[in-house]
């Protein structure tokens, strides 16, 4: 979508002559989604999405590094025309920028990772679904159409069971394997803990589990006739503290698809994942939600792009909110990023609908911050955009 921020702006201030009431009228603002969600969703389902690790300092520390870097804005430089397209892993992308996984999105609407897909999927912005999804991969799948689709994975103690949805996510037509990383365990959040409120202990966010061959064979009753042992087993499953970094090995022996790491934030672990054949990295700490006083991702994303070299694509996530912080991380080196609780929160306010309008906001800030930075392209994008503010 060509210029696609004068085309978004434009529709805003042409609705001067043809105001929409204040009741039908959409946030712009991050923060106002952000609010309007809150309003929107129980105490519960709203901390799930928007609280962080213990007392949320990884959270604060991710906006902070992007507050540290400020863009330079040349002058006199022909951008009436610009292109924000990456290509990654062979496919023609329109944008850089694809949708984190994140699990158990019916707690935010009942459409969940199916409606915020296909708002995906109508502006050409690939979806990563999570293992976690309460609507089976297969769906978001179908719900992605022709989009590229990545699958996350959180890696069962259950082999058989990885193997099994690594091997449904390419029959379903996945074209990446995301492997998260940082979450072996839960972390200690005290959002959570407040509310008593795990939702995977309700029914939800298991749709990949209950709807496996591999798991439903561990069963003695099916999932429609016992949910309650389903749930137990998922309990015992889900995660593996006991991963190191030759089970790798075993993994691509189990799939043809690129494989990429997400959760990396050590310059020596990036080097690690090379020499195991890793086809990319994604710096993530898991928006803050995973450890407490973590280096910040884009901190991190600065050297681990130093020693990568170029080897392999680094993507990038943990508190992109605005146009100019994809600037700010494609400037420093980062070949896409993947945008989180901004679509959470749009899918909470108005599902389908509010996906959609929260990327076109996003995509359209990120056309016209290039723009009036004085670059026509992502591409042109380096770290001689920015300075550290002092």
């Amino acid at each position: 979508m060509p210029n696609i921020g004068n085309l978004v702006q434009f529709e805003y201030y042409q609705q001067i002559f043809a105001p929409r009431p204040e009741s039908d009228r959409l946030p712009v603002s991050f923060e106002d989604w952000e609010a309007r969600a809150r309003e929107k969703l129980p105490s519960a389902q709203y901390w799930y999405i928007a609280g962080a690790a213990g007392a949320g300092d990884t959270m604060r520390a991710n906006r902070a590094a992007f507050d540290r870097w400020r863009i330079i804005p040349r002058m006199l430089r022909d951008v009436t025309e610009r292109d924000l397209s990456i290509t990654l892993f062979g496919r023609h992308l329109p944008f850089p920028v694809l949708l984190a996984p994140i699990g158990v999105q019916s707690i935010i609407h009942p459409d969940g990772e199916c409606g915020a897909a296909r708002a995906a999927a109508s502006l050409g912005v690939p979806f990563i679904a999570s293992t976690a999804a309460t609507h089976p991969m297969e769906d978001i799948a179908q719900a992605c159409g022709e989009v590229p689709h990545w699958y996350q994975l959180y890696w069962s103690k259950d082999p058989e069971l990885t193997a099994s949805f690594v091997r449904r996510a390419e029959r379903a037509g996945y074209s990446a394997i995301v492997v998260t990383l940082d979450t072996p365990m839960m972390a200690w959040r005290e959002r959570d803990l407040e509310h008593t409120y795990l939702p995977f202990l309700l029914g939800e966010g298991i749709g990949n589990y209950l709807t496996d061959p591999v798991f439903r064979s561990r069963l003695a009753k099916p999932p429609e006739q016992d949910k309650a042992s389903a749930i137990a087993l998922w309990t015992q499953v889900f995660g593996n503290p006991g991963l190191t970094w030759a089970d790798l090995d075993w993994l691509r022996r189990h799939t043809r698809l690129p494989i990429l790491l997400k959760g990396i934030l050590h310059p020596d672990d990036a080097l690690e994942a090379l020499r195991h054949g890793v086809d990319g990295l994604i710096v993530s700490n898991h928006g803050g939600r995973q450890v407490d006083g973590a280096v910040a991702a884009l901190d991190a994303l600065v050297d681990i792009v130093r020693v990568v070299r170029g080897r392999v694509p680094v993507l990038m996530d943990s508190g992109i909110r605005r146009g100019a912080d994809i600037v700010k991380a494609l400037a420093l080196g980062a070949s896409a990023v993947l945008v989180g609780r901004p679509y959470a929160y749009g899918l909470a306010v108005a599902g389908e609908a509010g996906v959609r309008q929260v990327l076109r906001n996003l995509l359209a800030d990120l056309d016209l911050t290039l723009a009036l930075s004085g670059r026509r392209s992502v591409a042109e994008l380096d770290p001689s955009v920015l300075a550290l503010a002092p």
